[in-house]
């Protein structure tokens, strides 16, 4: 559990200093950390490709959304 949480934390906050993510961008890299980590029981491969997977998903939202 201490593993995915650090995974997601740092996911996050990389998304988040790069300047580049926007809102939408960072809440779907956290989203789909979380749910990579739920689906694949803490693994990291799991939680770092659900951030990815979340955080095209929160750039498709952010671009139909302008």
């Amino acid at each position: 559990m201490l593993k995915s949480t650090i995974a997601i934390a740092l996911v996050a906050s990389l998304v988040g200093l790069a300047g580049c993510a926007t809102k939408d961008e960072t809440i779907g890299t956290a989203g789909g950390a979380a749910v990579g980590a739920a689906v694949s029981n803490g693994g990291t491969i799991g939680t770092l490709g659900g951030a990815m997977v979340g955080y095209g998903l929160g750039h498709a939202y952010d671009q139909s959304h302008r």
